[in-house]
């Protein structure tokens, strides 16, 4: 389980314990952390200088914003269309991409592909055409 993190005045502390020569064990029992969490608020002040939360790495999108409103747009216009011909549509815009990918974009720009339920719509006149004759 993930907690909060911790603030920057506790890592601020645990830095100038350690540089005073306090040891992992009597700064986790002071702190009530864990020795692996002062263990690694170190070794991440001894990496980057500061105790501060590094911002971390971003996966770049695969398909752009204006390619994503282009297969929205072709959607909206069309809905019947499917993903093997948006997804050709989309590399002919120069905007290569899968299948998948073009699924991801549509659903983050919230277009479902759902499939309508079957259920037939009986009226009373229906029901009574499906019954036998003479009931």
């Amino acid at each position: 389980m993930r907690l909060k993190e911790l603030s920057i005045e506790i890592r601020y502390r645990i830095v100038s314990w350690h540089r005073s020569g306090e040891g992992y064990q009597k700064m986790s029992a002071a702190l009530n952390v864990s020795k692996n969490t002062v263990a690694s608020i170190i070794l991440n002040w001894k990496k980057s200088g500061t105790t501060k939360t590094l911002p971390r790495a971003v996966r770049l999108a695969r398909l752009s914003n204006r390619g994503r409103r282009a297969l929205v747009r072709e959607v909206t216009k069309n809905p019947m269309v499917t993903l093997t011909e948006l997804q050709s549509s989309s590399v002919e815009m120069g905007e290569p991409s899968r299948r998948t990918t073009t699924s991801a974009g549509l659903y983050q720009s919230g277009l479902y592909g759902r499939v309508a339920r079957r259920k037939p719509l009986f009226s009373k006149r229906h029901m009574t055409a499906c019954l036998p004759k003479g009931i």
